[in-house]
């Protein structure tokens, strides 16, 4: 039973879907000016995480990630701003392109590196330029039911019409008249209101007409736009960073609810700040790290992946490079258990360079032959993220099962090799995490490999010896094990 802290009541739910066997969800995806960092894959990895639970649990699931391609300005995170420059044309005129040019750069760069780190894509992928009309439309029945404004061509959403505003967040409107910085827009009614539609200045590059003026949306009544074009009304589930909290996620919930008199998304979940270094991310500071600065340094996508699943969500998480030497050992470790049952053979096979020795050896062990018990560990794997997703928690099934299983491995005592294999892969696929294809051994080290145990058998130790320098030379080490010499890239 799937048990979710849902943000908006601020307490551990158990999940009921609004359809029996289906889940309609949310992520808020990129604004397309520029690079990602991690603290944004850390957000996009829960809803990938979400929906890999749920398809893996039987649902159908329906996964919508937005692009925000206009409207986001500068200002628009801090409190109820709704002034700064675009950040779309912000960063084109930084770069000497045109807007269009910069999201479809940066969109591409977005979708490149999301499956470099294995995250499915969602089944639309929706971008604001496409939905205008679906906003205006919104913003007229705000309007017409006295939920929002309009003066000298913007138009405001009048939070004051909103009783409950601030039950996400905790920023009622009492809190927000005692300490918020808010903008002192001269045509607002309020300076806790936001905009909805915002008129262009004369150069201003991206506008669209309305019944307004010739202007561009605000960027909170996007993401309501394409959510209830894609899922509806009211739909599951809505995940994003603890930064959109408020005010976007806020303003998601009044201004949706204002036009449709239903409950929006009904389980929110939010993704804590991912510190660097002990302190928050930034250009200034240097440590706002893209996936590739980090592939630049050797480790691989799945180490970062690997990484980000060892914090809970719900978690402050702090990025290092110690930790990342941790999560690609750890990942090592899941992928040489997985290496290793894939060649767990209960008797001797061609190619495997065990002596005949090695070999009475381990057949006069098979009485004691043990069976890894999957269904237990398949069942503390699911509870782990029946527990509010618990990617950690279910890291440590996997790893508990890894050590007992290598344990019998080297004894040459384990009986279900591939109940054990199944069982790993589905898990990872559950977490998203891939298996390294394993390097082909070329042929003349195998023969090397070969003439070493050759050696061995005819107690000719310092010829093995010699073999030995002679493979590691070529950048290839090998290991005496029950099972045989295993070889592998150094």
């Amino acid at each position: 039973m799937l048990r979710i802290y849902n943000t908006l009541t601020k307490q551990k739910e158990i999940f009921e879907p609004l359809y029996p066997g289906k889940v309609g969800m949310y992520t808020c995806g990129p604004t397309v000016y520029g690079k990602i960092h991690i603290g944004n894959l850390r957000a996009y990895l829960l809803g990938d995480m979400i929906r890999r639970y749920f398809e893996y649990a039987g649902y159908e699931v329906r996964a919508i990630k937005n692009i925000t391609d206009v409207g986001h300005l500068t200002d628009d995170d801090v409190a109820q701003g709704d002034s700064g420059d675009d950040k779309m044309i912000k960063q084109a005129l930084k770069e000497h392109k045109t807007p269009q040019e910069i999201a479809q750069f940066y969109e591409e760069y977005f979708h490149v590196t999301e499956k470099q780190i294995n995250i499915l894509p969602a089944h639309y992928f929706p971008r604001a330029t496409a939905h205008i009309p679906q906003m205006i439309k919104l913003i007229e029945e705000l309007i017409t039911k006295g939920h929002a404004y309009e003066k000298n061509g913007n138009v405001f959403l009048d939070v004051t019409t909103f009783p409950e505003y601030g039950r996400l967040s905790g920023n009622t409107l009492d809190k927000l008249k005692v300490g918020a910085r808010l903008e002192e827009h001269p045509d607002k009614k309020n300076p806790w209101d936001f905009a909805l539609w915002l008129k262009a200045p004369k150069n201003h590059l991206m506008k669209w007409e309305s019944p307004w003026s010739l202007g561009y949306p605000g960027w909170h009544i996007e993401c309501s736009a394409m959510s209830m074009e894609y899922l509806g009304d009211t739909f599951d589930i809505h995940t994003g960073g603890e930064d959109n909290i408020f005010p976007h996620h806020e303003a998601e919930i009044v201004q949706s609810e204002g036009v449709t008199e239903k409950p929006f998304a009904r389980y929110w979940l939010h993704v804590r700040h991912l510190l660097a270094d002990g302190v928050k991310m930034s250009k200034s500071k240097g440590n706002l790290y893209t996936l590739e600065d980090i592939l630049d340094k050797g480790y691989s996508a799945m180490d970062v992946r690997f990484l980000l699943l060892s914090s809970h969500y719900r978690s402050q998480m702090n990025f290092t490079w110690e930790a990342m030497d941790q999560a690609r050992s750890n990942r090592e470790t899941l992928q040489n258990f997985h290496d290793r049952l894939t060649e767990c053979h209960p008797e001797p096979v061609e190619g495997s360079f065990r002596s005949e020795q090695d070999a009475s050896t381990t057949l006069g062990m098979t009485q004691d032959k043990i069976s890894l018990d999957t269904e237990k560990y398949r069942a503390d794997f699911d509870a782990a993220l029946e527990e509010d997703f618990n990617t950690p928690q279910a890291l440590t099934v996997l790893f508990d099962m890894t050590k007992n299983g290598n344990k019998l491995i080297d004894e040459d005592r384990l009986d279900n090799p591939t109940d054990v294999l199944k069982f790993l892969e589905t898990s990872a696929a559950v977490l998203g995490l891939q298996w390294t294809k394993k390097e082909a051994i070329p042929e003349h080290i195998q023969k090397l490999a070969a003439d070493r145990e050759e050696a061995r058998k005819q107690r000719n130790f310092a010829r093995s010896d010699e073999l030995r320098e002679e493979i590691e030379k070529a950048g290839f080490s090998i290991e005496d094990t029950a099972q045989g010499a295993k070889l592998k890239r150094i």
